[in-house]
């Protein structure tokens, strides 16, 4: 059998079906994988520490795409990213009579500390030019538009996260599904795309699995297991 490398993954796409449910097959695969494993995403992080949570794993995440990396194993919490820039986005975007199209409560956006999401229901353009406007980053995930700091992504998360573990990104096995995922891709030793990925993320991927979502993911870790 294949040595098992760390593994980094993201949730959205990749862990889950077309419907954004996490598949329960891949419990036992991260519950059981012998070594570290990183949830990387697009999210706030109460989402992958639930995951962790519930999976029974170590909260080592990173979450809104870089901006927040927290490592249990040296209760180390890194957030980095200009927030103010993002809000001056979010600001300026309603401010030409849009919404972030979450609903008032808005739980798309409560928890974040780096960055702020739009609905993909909202236009793409004129955020994507705000965003470029300031400085930050855009991304579409396929699931919603990030406006983050430009200096940040999942791949400086990685770092982060080495630096606390001791262990390399060259180390890291990636799967992942998306534009944000391309940065982890750029700097772990093996990076596979899920087949229902973006052209980013397809194009940046060391190799690309016949199966798409979880089916995909629990395709890429076949020859570790």
């Amino acid at each position: 059998m294949t040595e098992t490398p760390p593994l980094v993954v993201d949730i959205d796409g990749t862990l889950t079906d077309d419907t954004r449910a996490v598949d329960p097959r891949v419990f036992p695969v991260l519950a059981e994988w012998p070594e570290p494993v990183v949830v990387a995403t697009g999210k706030a992080m109460p989402y992958p520490i639930a995951l962790c949570e519930f999976v029974g794993i170590d909260y080592t995440v990173i979450a809104e795409n870089g901006g927040v990396v927290f490592v249990e194993a040296t209760d180390t919490l890194q957030i980095e990213g200009d927030k103010a820039a993002c809000l001056a986005v979010a600001e300026a975007y309603r401010e030409l009579g849009y919404e972030m199209g979450f609903g008032e409560v808005d739980l798309a956006n409560r928890w974040r500390e780096t960055e702020v999401v739009v609905d993909l229901s909202q236009p793409e353009e004129p955020l994507r030019r705000l965003a470029e406007e300031h400085g930050l980053e855009f991304f579409d995930t396929g699931f919603a538009y990030h406006v983050t700091d430009a200096s940040i992504d999942k791949g400086t998360g990685l770092d982060a996260v080495c630096t606390e573990l001791g262990l390399e990104p060259v180390d890291f096995l990636a799967v992942g599904d998306s534009e944000n995922d391309a940065a982890t891709f750029d700097v772990a030793g093996e990076s596979v795309a899920v087949a229902n990925a973006d052209e980013t993320a397809l194009s940046r991927a060391d190799r690309v699995t016949e199966a798409s979502y979880a089916d995909g993911f629990l395709e890429a870790v076949e020859p570790y297991r």
